[in-house]
């Protein structure tokens, strides 16, 4: 079936205009659509790899929600704090903590949802006056 029509278009690729003999036509060559479709391919690759490294990175937080303890370390990447922050609150007795030995430090999880539930977290706010500078 041929079709004497002639409709002007504009490739969807190369953005230059050409003669369609059909409605449905995106592109204005063979080369243009081959060159559409590898970077449709390329770019579907690139976002599956994304997914993969982003549920590959998220993966140590949904294994660490199921843990009954946690280190240091674990506990800094479920809570989003650094090392040093949780340490610190070790240190002011906010949250139990239990040494095996210089190197093994572990919390109760049931701990630290014990922490989350009160209604009033004992940090303290400091306000402290600024300074004019003249």
């Amino acid at each position: 079936m041929s079709s004497n029509i002639q409709i002007e278009r504009i490739c969807s690729f190369c953005s230059s205009s050409f003669i369609a003999k059909t409605t449905t036509t995106k592109y204005c060559s063979l080369r243009c659509s081959s060159k559409a479709y590898k970077k449709r391919i390329k770019e579907e690759k690139i976002a599956n790899s994304n997914l993969q490294t982003i549920q590959i990175k998220n993966q140590p937080l949904t294994e660490l929600k199921f843990k009954e303890f946690l280190t240091v370390k674990q506990l800094s990447l479920l809570l989003g704090f650094s090392i040093r922050t949780v340490y610190r609150l070790i240190n002011a007795k906010k949250i139990n903590s239990y040494n095996f030995s210089k190197r093994k430090t572990l919390i109760r999880r049931s701990d630290i949802d014990a922490l989350f539930e009160k209604t009033q977290i004992g940090f303290e706010i400091v306000i402290r006056p600024v300074e004019k500078r003249k």
